[in-house]
């Protein structure tokens, strides 16, 4: 499955498409020019369209409404503790000759939870997110969060860290399996808004008893007709067609 998910990842990047397309027309226009150039301005439009940001915040805000975000001023007095999904802190490959913490744009699921420790100390945090990458560098995401909570003077006793799991099915088993967790009592779930539908879905069929939390949301209730940014719009394609993407194979898998 891991294999499958970094497949996806590939296959549902837009650029891909374009740079395929492209490769297409160069392959015909030696002898198909008509076809070659049909190609290439068909790889033009897509490109062109990507940056059109209405389209993909569409599939994200469909994404990011299936749960609502909890009130600020929200206790959470009966729940054993949160469970947080890596993805926010980039390769150690970025860390390495710095001493500062190094987050990406997803950075609110690492600062989200530090703030609701201090507001309910009796929480613990289960940090969940192994080796993500293919061509694994050596050390878990588990082992940079630590250093990025030790840094924020998070007490060590309060934090659980997992560090085999490279998927969010994953993520939801071994989390289960760790001493001292008992995925029966309730516990809060917190990842990005758009990934929480899968997430959330996973650790249920996991025998979770999960609400969601989610954060690091990408639209608002609407989205100006003007945006436009390649670099923006294709990643926020290639996040909404990755997602609807996991959500199918994890469905055709009974993963959720």
């Amino acid at each position: 499955m891991f294999i499958t998910s970094k497949l996806l990842s590939f296959i549902t990047q837009p650029l891909a498409w374009v740079a395929l397309l492209l490769c297409g027309a160069l392959l015909c226009l030696p002898g198909r020019r008509r076809c070659g150039m049909r190609l290439a301005w068909l790889a033009l439009a897509l490109l062109l369209l990507q940056g059109w940001q209405p389209l993909p915040d569409a599939l994200l805000r469909q994404l990011e409404a299936q749960y609502t975000e909890p009130l600020a001023d929200s206790r959470f007095d009966h729940y054993a503790g949160i469970v947080m999904l890596g993805g926010a802190l980039e390769p150690v490959h970025v860390w390495q000759g710095h001493h500062q913490v190094a987050l990406n744009d997803a950075a609110e699921r690492m600062t989200v939870p530090i703030t609701l420790l201090r507001q309910n100390p009796q929480l613990r945090l289960l940090f969940t997110g192994g080796e993500g990458n293919l061509l694994a560098e050596g050390t878990a995401e588990a082992a940079l969060a630590k250093r990025f909570f030790d840094s924020m003077g998070v007490p060590p006793q309060q934090i659980i860290y997992e560090s085999a799991s490279r998927t969010t099915y994953e993520n939801a088993r071994f989390s289960a399996a760790l001493p001292g967790v008992d995925p029966k009592q309730p516990w809060l779930l917190l990842t990005s808004a758009w990934h929480m539908p899968r997430a959330f879905a996973t650790f249920r069929k996991a025998g979770w008893n999960v609400t969601p939390y989610p954060v690091d949301f990408r639209t608002g209730t609407n989205t100006p007709w003007t945006e436009y940014s390649l670099w923006q719009g294709a990643q926020k394609w290639q996040m909404a067609l990755h997602e609807l993407a996991g959500l199918l194979a994890y469905r055709l898998a009974g993963r959720v």
